[in-house]
């Protein structure tokens, strides 16, 4: 049975990962908008409730994926208005949108939903407390998809997320070790790095289930490190010679403050769609394969 499905943030790193996927796909007729369109994309303002709503009854999908968001992290402190447009106003006009037309909606979401106070991979009904403008947001965009379709969404909390495509943490340190004989980075935040076609998997596991599963899941790579850490086996992969050093969070300032520790629990995910996610150190290796054949064509 052909489906039919709306991607937003088409131009993004996930959006991306799921063209190549969907390209693949004969079963599968996509649409992929960005907010200037190019690249293959249409243009649509999420932030403007009728504009997506033409959209959406337009190309009639059964499922949207969301994968628009604001992620300049320390620029949404001081553009917080801007920032809950697009994290919180569009989830809203998307979700307005696609409960009119009977979509389904999976929506992307972070880690930076939790404070980072915990000691132990955060489960989905952990309690909630944001530290930053972009992690409020983004909370505030979860429960608005909740409060209007909570039997026809899926939201999937992420982190760390990195790809060929776009900027990104993997793709600043090979740029900076390049550059530098030596670099210091965070060594006292912790989290789990995920590549976005494994993340861009997740969600198609989701539409080709043969149930649907409504509610919060927790989709990340396996195993957690530090900035620092991953830094490390990022130059350590690359044969890179640039001397790494350790930060702690104070040495280091930010318009935006970052949350300590925000692994995820992916259990969830893995049980209800039977799905086995690589370790991060694993996917790392993926990503250097890809962008070496990237690099070569």
């Amino acid at each position: 049975m052909m489906k039919r499905i709306l991607i937003t943030g088409g131009k993004g790193q996930l959006g991306s990962c799921l063209r190549r996927l969907l390209d693949a796909r004969a079963d599968i007729v996509a649409d992929y908008t960005d907010v200037d369109g190019g690249c293959g994309c249409s243009m649509l303002d999420l932030t403007d409730g009728a504009g997506v709503a033409a959209k959406v009854n337009s190309f009639r999908p059964g499922y949207i994926v969301n994968c628009a968001a604001y992620t300049a992290v320390d620029k949404a402190e001081s553009e917080a208005g801007l920032c809950r447009k697009v994290n919180t106003d569009a989830v809203r006009n998307i979700a307005l949108a696609a409960s009119g037309a009977g979509a389904k909606v999976i929506h992307i979401s972070t880690d930076y939903v939790f404070g980072g106070d915990a000691d132990t991979p955060y489960t989905e009904d952990a309690p909630t407390s944001p530290c930053n403008v972009y992690g409020i947001t983004k909370l505030e965009g979860e429960r608005e998809l909740l409060r209007i379709m909570p039997e026809q969404s899926v939201i999937l909390r992420t982190a760390w997320l990195y790809s060929v495509y776009g900027n990104n943490f993997v793709k600043t340190m090979l740029r900076l070790g390049s550059e530098r004989e030596a670099l210091g980075v965070v060594a006292d935040q912790f989290g789990s790095p995920t590549y976005a076609p494994v993340l861009a998997q997740a969600v198609m596991s989701v539409i080709d289930s043969d149930r649907w599963c409504p509610g919060i899941y927790h989709l990340s790579g396996s195993g957690q490190t530090s900035w620092y850490d991953f830094a490390r086996a990022i130059f350590n992969m690359q044969g890179i010679k640039c001397a790494l050093s350790p930060l702690d969070t104070g040495q280091y300032p930010t318009a935006a403050a970052r949350p300590r520790y925000t692994v995820l629990d992916t259990s969830k995910f893995r049980n209800t769609f039977g799905v086995e996610i690589p370790c991060w150190q694993e996917s790392l290796a993926c990503f250097f394969d890809d962008y070496a054949s990237i690099t070569r064509s």
